[in-house]
Formats: structure tokens, C-alpha cells, sequence
């Protein structure tokens, strides 16, 4: 890969990297990454893994909460490469596949460190909701992914894997390989799996890395100026928080509360290997004694703040519960222990469904700049299957000051001037 410093520097003979010269050692690249989800995790990883082991390179993570203190950190984390009808998402199965190798290399950074994050591969159940859909519904799924098949189980089948399971129209959807994932604790050991990398290249290479979590909030672009050779941002909803961007991408808000649920007593647990539920609220199984009920959609707030508020989350528990009980009912004994919320940035609708926005941002924010500036947001509600593979290419486009990496689907959004 041809590695191109982009910012003005005082030796412009270092401009284009050379893997092998003496002044790659000299000036090491410096890159500032806003942001410590799914999007910004999966940047510094691949930025670590893909630059070459002579180059010398430091990565400055940002994240006023640490990792996983946004809205990624309190996701259902459920994992799936599919729409509401059970149609392959786009470019589903690569995402799928890049998502697994993540959850790979985080399982073996972490061993005994840290909490498990694979709650158990329980598989996601998805009933029929709408019978208007069933023909629909029944095809897709006869032509789903085979990285994440896709069942079609009758009422019995059903009762099966979730005894007490209500079907309305006797049919669900079961993706026997599909995840539930605690989200918080997989991005932790995905950090600790770039902080190996960093102290396994410094050590076996010459190239020496450096990777440091700075826990500040972000003001503005201009903070970085002339400091960093490329700064990605990957700050989710609080992207519009940046005055150089505010108002100006094709991005909705929307709050979302989770509840936290738990059994009255032993007898009445959730069963051993039960699937989660993706249905009008979505149930994410943590273990047989801890379920997460999701989510809400609040438009247009701006409310980032994971706390949420007595009044808040007894309004969420009105909405969701029900829904959730018209198909597991045995929900409605269990009782209510928190609430958490996050703030999402939702992107448009285009021709491939709803896609995350990446790309090189330096003429969009509309002045000459020392440094290159990129984008990596708007993942929505799909951030877990799509930050794998959409990370890998961002960071290919930055070390390669080359946006035409990515594909076209992800930059047209730069066409779209914003509604909202």
C-alpha cells in the first residue's frame, strides 16, 4: 500500500512514504480518531493492522466517556445481516464475515481479562408480524445468506426452541448462526486487542505504534489542526455537535431507551439455550436471568446522555413491554431494573437501503486544511454489522489519502443536501 502523509510538513521530500527510508522513522505519522465505538474501534484496529510494520505511527483516541460510552456501548447487540423482510442487507454477507473476524481477535485478546461478550449463540427468532408480507417474507428467507441461514419454523418448531412463544400468524424467521453480544464489553476487548497489536509491532518491528485513549469532549474540528496528519471522526450523533459540520449532513437523531429485565424468582428464567427476539421490540438475551428490551424512537432529539430519567424509562417500559409480551408473554412477570439510552444518527434512504456515510470531508467543511479530515457515521441501528468491514475501508482511504477505496454507495451522500 502506497502510504502518503497528507498534511504540510516541514521535509516535503517525506511526502510520498517510501517503506524502506530512514525518514519514515524520523516523522511518524499521527492520526486522531474522534470517537471509541463501533465505528471508531473498528478504524484503530485496522489502521494498526494494515500499516506497514517499518512505519512509525500514533494513534490519539477520542471519547469524552471512554470506550463504549456512547450509544454503541448500550446497543441490543444483536447481529444479523438482514432487513425487517428478511432480505440480505447490502453487501451483508462481506459485512457479516469482516464482524466475525472482529469478534475473533477480540475473544483472543481478552481470554480470562474480561467479561465474556458472547452471551451464548443462542440464534435470533423473528416472527411474522404482517401477514400482507408472508409471501414476501417466505421467499426471502428460502434465499438468505449462507453465512446466516434463514428458517422458516410453523407454530410447533417454534414452541420448540421458546415454550411459551406467541406466534400471530403461526410462522417465525430463525437464524440459527445470528449473535447477541454484550456490547460494552466486546468494544473493551476490542481496545485491548489494538493495544496488543501496538505492543507486538513495537516490539517485533521497527516501525514503533502508539495507541492513547484521551477521555476529553470535543469542541471542534479546528482543535486538531496542523496536529495530526489525518483525524477520522466517528462520533456517531454527536457529529452534528462539531460547529463545522452542524446541520449540514443528511442525518436524522433519534433517542433510544433500553430496559433492563430480570425474573421475579427462579422458576420463571428464561429458557437455557432461548433465542432472542426481533419483533415491534426486540428481545436481547444476556442470560436466563437478564433480558434487554428495545428500543424506542424518540425523532429529532438531542439528548445524548445514556442516564435515563424515572419518567423516561417508565414511559419506555409502557411502550416496549407490551410489544414485547405479545410474543413472549412470559415477560410481563419480570421486573425492571434500569434503563440506558443512546442517541442515534440515522441515515437516508438510499437505492441500497439506509447506508452509513464515509468519505473525505476537507472540501465539504469548505477550507484548505493542513491535515485530512474523513467522516465515518451514520451507522444507525446497524453499527454492529456494519462497523467491520466499513472500518477496514475507511482505514485503507485514509493511509492511502485515497477516498476512490471506498465504494460509491458510501459516498453519494455528498449528492444529498439535508432535509432536516
Amino acid at each position: 500500500m502506497n502510504i502518503i502523509a497528507c498534511r504540510s510538513h516541514p521535509n516535503p521530500t517525506i511526502l510520498p512514504y517510501a517503506p524502506h527510508s530512514s525518514l519514515t522513522h524520523q516523522y511518524p505519522l499521527r492520526f486522531a480518531v474522534l470517537g471509541a465505538g463501533f465505528a471508531g474501534l473498528s478504524v484503530v484496529w485496522h489502521l494498526l493492522n494494515q500499516s506497514p510494520k517499518e512505519l512509525n505511527l500514533n494513534i490519539h483516541l477520542y471519547d469524552e466517556f471512554g470506550i463504549g460510552g456512547g450509544a454503541s456501548g448500550i446497543s441490543g447487540g444483536l447481529l444479523h445481516p438482514y432487513s425487517p423482510k428478511v432480505k440480505p442487507l447490502w453487501e451483508g454477507a462481506q459485512c457479516w464475515e469482516e464482524t466475525i473476524n472482529l469478534f475473533t481477535i477480540a475473544q483472543q485478546a481478552t481470554q480470562h481479562h474480561i467479561k465474556p461478550f458472547l452471551p451464548h449463540k443462542r440464534g435470533i427468532l423473528r416472527p411474522a408480524m404482517d401477514i400482507k408480507n408472508m409471501t414476501k417474507l417466505n421467499h426471502n428467507a428460502k434465499t438468505s445468506l449462507p453465512c446466516c441461514r434463514v428458517q422458516t419454523l410453523n407454530n410447533q418448531a417454534a414452541q420448540t426452541l421458546l415454550p411459551g412463544l406467541c406466534l400471530p400468524f403461526d410462522t417465525a424467521f430463525f437464524m440459527p448462526q445470528a449473535l447477541n453480544i454484550n456490547p460494552r464489553h466486546y468494544l473493551e476487548a476490542l481496545f485491548l486487542a489494538c493495544e496488543n497489536l501496538v505492543k507486538e509491532s513495537s516490539s517485533l518491528y521497527s516501525g514503533e505504534k502508539q495507541l492513547i485513549l484521551h477521555k476529553k469532549s470535543i469542541h471542534g474540528l479546528s482543535e486538531f489542526e496542523g496536529e495530526y496528519d489525518a483525524v477520522i471522526v466517528c462520533l456517531g450523533a454527536k457529529v452534528n455537535m462539531l460547529p463545522e459540520i452542524s446541520g449540514r449532513l443528511p442525518l436524522r437523531t433519534c433517542r433510544g431507551v433500553i430496559v433492563h429485565l430480570e425474573p421475579p424468582d427462579n422458576t420463571r428464567c428464561y429458557p437455557e439455550h432461548g433465542p432472542s427476539i426481533l419483533s415491534d421490540a426486540w428481545i436481547s438475551v444476556q442470560g436466563s436471568r437478564s433480558l434487554n428490551v428495545g428500543s424506542t424512537w424518540e425523532w429529532k432529539s438531542i439528548n445524548s446522555s445514556s442516564n435515563v430519567s424515572t419518567d423516561e424509562a417508565s414511559k419506555a417500559l409502557h411502550q416496549l413491554l407490551p410489544k414485547a409480551s405479545a410474543i413472549y408473554p412470559g415477560i410481563k412477570d419480570w421486573v425492571f431494573t434500569g434503563a440506558k439510552a443512546g442517541l442515534r444518527a440515522m441515515p437516508p434512504l438510499t437505492p441500497h437501503g439506509s447506508l452509513p456515510l464515509l468519505g473525505c470531508i476537507n472540501d465539504f467543511i469548505g477550507r484548505n486544511h493542513s491535515c485530512k479530515y474523513w467522516l465515518f457515521g451514520g451507522l444507525g441501528s446497524r453499527g454492529l454489522l456494519y462497523h467491520g468491514w466499513l472500518g477496514s475501508l475507511m482505514a485503507h482511504a485514509v493511509l492511502s489519502c485515497n477516498e476512490e477505496v471506498i465504494p460509491s454507495e458510501l459516498t453519494s451522500w455528498k449528492n444529498i443536501k439535508p432535509k432536516f
